[in-house]
């Protein structure tokens, strides 16, 4: 008799849709889709709001009209991954993606917090924003109370890290370089 061995299903997003709008999970579930897998993600702590929060009310102010920002809502990845970063600036758009999720060509800054998932964050989340070009990558990293920022995709990998965590530090955005961010603002 021959072996079989069992294979993953791997669920895509037509799919993945599909579940939703049959409420196949409860309504609280923090569930995200990455390369085809629904990952149970870890419930936000007091911190983890409490600097996102920080980090919308800073970009509100300095964001120009026609950025739209964008606070944990799902980004299509493709046919098999529906993230939903914590915070996001996307280019202008007429509805607001109210008739689309937005995609990678959209976003202009990704940011994630990260305490309890920092080497989720750091690995598979890092490879697949790099992997569908994602230009600039923040993870605020509460654990060692750092910025990280990732530019240049290249692949599944950036080109480019730094780490910032000085009260005096600064960053300018990549992709909106009239927006200059000092890293005590936002640790």
């Amino acid at each position: 008799m021959a072996t079989v061995n069992p294979t993953k299903h791997l669920t895509n997003l037509d799919e993945w849709r599909k579940l939703g709008e049959a409420n196949i999970f409860p309504p609280e579930s923090r569930l995200e889709l990455i390369n085809g897998e629904i990952l149970d993600m870890a419930p936000i702590g007091f911190n983890h709001s409490g600097h996102l929060n920080r980090i919308n009310k800073l970009f509100a102010r300095l964001i120009p009209d026609d950025v739209i920002p964008s606070v944990q809502n799902p980004l299509q990845l493709g046919d098999f991954s529906e993230p939903e970063p914590d915070f996001m600036l996307l280019k202008s758009n007429a509805d607001f993606y109210s008739s689309r999720h937005p995609i990678a060509g959209d976003v202009l800054l990704l940011i994630e917090v990260a305490d309890s998932s920092l080497a989720f964050d750091q690995n598979q989340k890092l490879r697949l924003y790099a992997l569908h070009g994602i230009p600039e990558y923040w993870l605020l990293n509460l654990n060692d109370s750092c910025l990280e920022v990732y530019r240049n995709p290249n692949g599944e990998v950036y080109a480019e890290k730094t780490t910032l965590r000085a009260a005096g530090d600064t960053i300018t955005l990549s992709q909106l370089n009239e927006i200059n961010i000092r890293i005590a603002d936002i640790l």
